[in-house]
């Protein structure tokens, strides 16, 4: 029985560090993800604090509570972000797990924007396939997100920067990248996918998550670079975050564009 535990646990972190002699193999992967572990639950531990401080300060409830989340995002997110950093950076061996020659910078960033393109047209097929079976749209987490980013912008970097890469390091090196060294290229997507949902709690929007997963993992596996999803996620991250943000600014121009289509159409009427 010990030995097969041993054997599974070989088998899920494989790869996952480098052997220095005189010394037990470092478990890279299990390291970043007891990382995002800590970051996900952290912030309980100083949400009571943290919100009678901002009540002290003479914020109303909803504010104050805003502004609590805000901050605990961050600073979790911010100090989490960092050390997962140091950590992988230290093992030399973490992002070696392909076989054959990765990319070359340049064209793994190209494919990184072009990537952002296949997101934002896979989520909108997921979207109305969505819709077409009756799921509504929008989420519920990018919502309370956006809320929480107007109260506190710093927590856009947190959204926008360290989720990105976290949830990529996580996602698609840690969990998919260790499942499809003894699996297959879908089970490894479903599985990292399906993880992904959880985390975020929008098991509604399977198909959405599904589709994001099956991109960054393509993404991923087609340049061996783990650059490349980290910065279609970015660069999908911002490009919502920027649209939710000034969305009452949106909907005002496009409520002007309608106002002089109209008085365009009287213009013709009256006139031509």
């Amino acid at each position: 029985m010990v030995n097969e535990k041993n054997s599974l646990k070989d088998k899920l972190f494989k790869d996952s560090g480098t052997k220095t002699k005189g010394k037990k193999t470092k478990k890279t992967s299990l390291y970043v993800l007891l990382i995002f572990i800590a970051i996900q639950l952290s912030p309980v531990l100083f949400i009571n604090s943290t919100y009678d401080y901002f009540i002290g300060q003479g914020m109303e409830p909803d504010m104050a509570q805003a502004a609590t989340s805000g901050w605990l995002i961050f600073l979790a997110m911010g100090i989490g972000f960092a050390t997962a950093l140091i950590v992988v950076f230290r093992d030399k061996k973490f992002f070696d797990i392909w076989k054959g020659k990765k990319l070359n910078t340049g064209w793994a960033i190209l494919w990184g924007f072009f990537g952002f393109l296949l997101l934002l047209i896979g989520q909108s097929l997921a979207a109305l396939i969505e819709l077409a079976i009756g799921i509504d749209p929008g989420s519920e987490n990018t919502s309370n997100l956006v809320s929480i980013a107007k109260v506190v912008p710093a927590a856009i970097f947190a959204v926008v920067l360290f989720g990105p890469v976290m949830e990529e390091l996580v996602f698609r090196r840690v969990v998919f990248g260790s499942m499809i060294q003894t699996t297959n290229f879908w089970i490894a997507t479903a599985v990292s996918a399906l993880v992904f949902a959880a985390v975020h709690l929008e098991f509604t929007h399977l198909l959405l998550y599904f589709t994001t997963g099956l991109i960054l993992a393509f993404l991923y596996k087609k340049t061996k670079r783990l650059l490349t999803p980290i910065i279609a996620h970015i660069l999908l991250n911002g490009y919502v975050m920027l649209i939710q943000l000034n969305m009452d600014k949106i909907n005002r121009f496009i409520e002007r564009m309608e106002q002089l289509e109209q008085i365009q159409f009287i213009f013709n009427v009256f006139f031509k």
